[in-house]
């Protein structure tokens, strides 16, 4: 679980190489064996991140704490038969944030707790993130506080990393989490001022805790490079926008971390790691793929003249316990129900674990099991798996398919991050 490649993407991007890495942001099983599969027969390194509110000491969304997410990602790589040496663990948003709603000084202390538990539990890469007010604190927060509590968690990590070199990754200007609520036409790309201003100010609050050595393994800064989605729509990477920031990017020592690269065309992704936005990170685009695989399936059992209900399940699930959409989906009630199922946010996504979908999704694919599923129905219902199918690269099996559909985005990112 060496950190060592992200350690080298500062040099070998000032070198003039197009490299970078692809951060798996996903807890799905689906998702992380697509990811682990390439990983055994390729040649980078896997980073699968978990973020604070899916995986934290208390469980977080998932149920898990970072030693049993450790454990399950572990679990699948032997599956896979990958090298774990090739297996980056990193924590996400590592803060306050699910305990914001709580006075500052007992959210950074379960904060505290939370890096910690990382740290003991081998997660190599932390992106500290301070920046959400608590219940007592002014907003926004004062980039000076930010900066020394992103200090105060380094120290702890430090204190609980078993003498391992972790790398860190800081910053805090990151779009909405999910995606955005709305349509959008342009988003306001980081300035390198106030790129310049972070690496200071986060410099100074390591220094002032004695954690210079620290600093000196802060590899990324998070930063908006322009790209985003709403519900309906994508932004797409525009170079020219932020041709200054990715001038400013050797200056700094470091490289960038771009959240939200989701549903970006490859040439996009291609440009982003060219100009210095080494770490993509991926998330709802592999969820939102799986969903497609899933409901296309569930088509073809009904062609099949099966009685598979899937998303009528999933619809109901939904509409019965609202929390993970409700405050996110806004308008009619038919807009409503194309956002449950087919936003770009994908927050059906938290609903794939929920034992009553499990049933629906084991009952759907006992239904198809082993049949071989006809090229036409792919082609009419999964018809970005189509053309490897027809190659013989992916075989017409409900749970190959399913497999093929993360792994599709997940080739794009690598052939994108892929030195040249």
């Amino acid at each position: 679980m060496t950190s060592k490649f992200l350690s080298d993407l500062v040099a070998r991007q000032n070198s003039g190489e197009t490299v970078g890495i692809t951060s798996v942001c996903s807890s799905h099983p689906i998702v992380l064996t697509a990811a682990l599969r390439q990983g055994a027969g390729g040649r980078l390194p896997v980073l699968v991140e978990a973020t604070c509110n899916q995986v934290n000491q208390d469980g977080g969304y998932t149920g898990l704490q970072p030693a049993g997410f450790r454990d399950m990602v572990l679990a699948l790589a032997s599956d896979q038969g990958m090298d774990p040496g090739l297996l980056i663990l990193g924590g996400d948003h590592l803060g306050p944030n699910p305990w914001r709603h709580l006075p500052a000084a007992t959210a950074m202390e379960k904060a505290r707790s939370m890096v910690a538990a990382y740290a003991r539990a081998g997660f190599s890469k932390i992106h500290l993130d301070t920046s959400m007010s608590c219940a007592d604190d002014p907003t926004p927060l004062p980039e000076p506080v930010i900066a020394g509590r992103a200090a105060e968690l380094a120290s702890i990590a430090e204190a609980h990393g078993a003498g391992r070199n972790l790398v860190y990754v800081i910053g805090t200007e990151v779009p909405v989490p999910g995606g955005a609520t709305e349509h959008l036409a342009e988003l306001a790309v980081t300035s390198p001022q106030g790129a310049e201003a972070t690496v200071a100010l986060h410099r100074e609050a390591f220094s002032s805790l004695g954690l210079q050595a620290a600093f000196e393994r802060v590899v990324g800064l998070v930063v908006q490079p322009g790209v985003e989605f709403g519900h309906e729509n994508v932004v797409l990477y525009d170079p020219t926008r932020a041709s200054d920031l990715s001038a400013k990017r050797a200056s700094l020592g470091l490289v960038y971390e771009a959240h939200s690269t989701d549903y970006q065309t490859e040439a996009g992704l291609r440009a982003l790691v060219r100009d210095g936005f080494a770490i993509l990170k991926v998330g709802p685009w592999l969820t939102f793929a799986l969903r497609e695989a899933l409901y296309g399936l569930d088509a073809i059992a009904r062609e099949l003249g099966g009685t598979s209900s899937l998303r009528a399940g999933m619809e109901a699930l939904m509409c019965a316990e609202p929390g993970y959409w409700q405050s996110h989906y806004h308008g009619t009630n038919a807009q409503l129900r194309l956002q449950r199922h087919f936003s770009y946010s994908d927050r059906i996504r938290y609903y794939w674990t929920n034992r009553q979908a499990q049933g629906l999704v084991d009952r759907l694919m006992d239904g198809l099991s082993d049949r071989i599923i006809p090229e036409t129905l792919i082609s009419q219902y999964l018809a970005p798996l189509w053309p490897d199918v027809l190659s013989g690269k992916t075989r017409p099996l409900a749970r190959n398919l399913l497999l093929a559909a993360p792994a599709r985005i997940l080739a794009t990112y690598n052939r994108a991050c892929a030195p040249d």
